[in-house]
């Protein structure tokens, strides 16, 4: 019985941990059986399987900020300066991050637009030779949609968490740490459907010699925001297992200077 409390202390200390890692975990083999999913369409198992590991992340990330200890203090004492949200966050990621996002939704915007309406807004119709082509596969409101939506839910909960560490208690690293990790968890999602639709525009346009001038300046623009997304995407995995380390880092910098 005496050791039964340190070992539930020592849990709880951890059952972030446990929470944000098991999310990555359940991610990765819900993607796994959704891309080998049986279905006529090779890509949709591939925005399934992008949209419920960004998702699962996310959750796991949250579920491990409800399960975060507070420390118990003595004497509170309360400070005449509000607590912005900007201030926890990434100061040079979040807007790295608030960047894509922006372009996500642009170019899932864009695709819905131009996407043919027959099939279901799967293909954008050119003119190549004289005659109607098809390409695909597009980001329009069949595959953007699901993308879109997951977003919208991502980020709404993202926020809310954010603002809710921002206004709870804790001491500034603690906060700091669970907020790096929220952006960590919401950079996941965001990149990894960066990335997709970015290929899935990548491999339209690239089909055959149809997409023309405008074709190949659209990949010119893409492919950097392809790039940038992979590397925001490594970054936000290693946020997500310890953000502590990332903040640490930061902190060494002066980053994190209370204002």
């Amino acid at each position: 019985m005496l050791d039964t409390v340190p070992l539930q202390s020592r849990f709880l200390e951890h059952a972030d941990h446990y929470a944000r890692w098991s999310g990555l975990a359940i991610g990765i083999v819900a993607a796994q059986q959704l891309v080998t999913m049986d279905s006529g369409d090779i890509t949709m198992p591939f925005v399934f399987a992008i949209t419920a590991f960004g998702l699962c992340a996310v959750g796991g990330v949250l579920l491990g900020d409800a399960l975060t200890l507070r420390p118990q203090e003595a004497v509170r004492t309360a400070s005449l300066a509000p607590r912005l949200v900007r201030a926890h966050v990434p100061p040079r990621m979040a807007p790295v991050l608030l960047l894509q996002a922006a372009s996500l939704a642009t170019l899932l915007v864009i695709g819905a637009v131009t996407a043919s309406s027959d099939p279901a807004g799967r293909v954008i119709t050119v003119t190549c030779e004289g005659m109607p082509a098809s390409l695909g596969p597009w980001p329009g409101l069949y595959y953007g949609g699901p993308m879109f939506a997951a977003l919208a839910v991502g980020t709404s909960a993202c926020v809310w968490a954010l603002r809710r560490i921002a206004h709870g208690p804790g001491d500034d690293q603690q906060r700091r740490n669970r907020a790096w990790a929220i952006t960590g968890a919401w950079g996941l999602l965001v990149s990894s459907q960066v990335l997709l639709v970015v290929l899935m525009i990548f491999v339209a346009l690239t089909e055959n010699a149809c997409a023309g001038p405008l074709g190949a300046a659209t990949i010119v623009v893409i492919c950097p925001l392809g790039l940038l997304s992979l590397f925001t995407f490594g970054w936000s995995l290693i946020t997500v297992v310890a953000p502590r380390a990332v903040y640490d880092e930061a902190a060494d910098d002066g980053t994190f200077d209370d204002e």
